[in-house]
């Protein structure tokens, strides 16, 4: 049994379809709140990291010790060999981790968009089953330039950089693919109960969105499981 830890970055962080489905691929998981200031965990029991998203951009590190303790966990499971997945906040912070860029994107992407799996992607352990046009769940404002020596697994037609692998053991992926109905839900609702809703910020209305969800999720959901499985399945091996 791989054991899982999931890196809470952000407040409405729910893990999605995270924790069921690795617990169907036989895996165990452990929570680090990093976003409330627990003490960074150790690895010496963990087969396995995936780094979920935030509200917050690398550029808020001096202001969120988490991002630097983040960090610091980032770049103890690439020195360990223990398999990290990064998860939109996630990626961007590897790519920062290894002293790549994180900047601001040409668009902010919110709700779904197509993906454009790359030469590299038709055999990856992880993201091999995406396809050429899939739609996947955005939502962000920041981009990443590649770290040195990582291949480019996925771009986006408005967002280029979206999905890469480091190495054998490291990925990064842009979109969110744990997010289920109910965290999508959530997460409009903090929006709409804003001043001037979600629209006038990111451009796209809650109720495209939905209609978004209503045509993609089920797919979304899929694929995002299988992600997950694969995820839990190498980290088993790779003890």
């Amino acid at each position: 049994m791989a054991a899982i830890l999931l890196v809470r970055c952000d407040p409405e962080e729910t893990f999605g379809i995270a924790t069921d489905t690795l617990a169907s691929a036989g895996a165990s998981t452990a929570v680090w709140d990093a976003i409330d200031g627990e003490p960074r965990p150790t690895l010496d029991d963990i087969d396995g990291v995936a780094l979920f998203g935030s509200s917050y951009n690398v550029e808020h590190a001096d202001e969120r010790p988490f991002i630097k303790e983040a960090r610091e966990l980032t770049l103890e499971a690439i020195d360990r060999g223990v398999p990290y997945l990064g998860i939109c906040f996630g990626a961007q912070l590897l790519a920062w981790s290894l002293d790549s860029d994180v900047v601001k994107a040409p668009v902010r992407e919110v709700g779904y968009e197509a993906i454009r799996p790359e030469a590299a992607a038709v055999d990856d352990p992880l993201v091999s089953h995406y396809g050429d046009g899939d739609h996947v769940f955005q939502w962000h404002m920041d981009t990443f330039l590649l770290p040195e020596g990582a291949t480019l697994l996925a771009t986006g037609d408005r967002v280029t950089n979206q999905a890469y692998r480091v190495g054998d053991r490291t990925w990064g992926i842009q979109w969110h693919f744990e997010i289920d109905r109910p965290e999508i839900e959530m997460w409009l609702g903090s929006f709409e109960q804003a001043d001037g809703g979600l629209e006038s910020t990111w451009g796209k209305a809650s109720a495209t969105i939905r209609a978004e969800a209503d045509r993609f999720q089920a797919m979304h959901e899929t694929k995002g499981r299988e992600v997950f499985t694969r995820f839990a399945e190498l980290a088993a091996s790779a003890r």
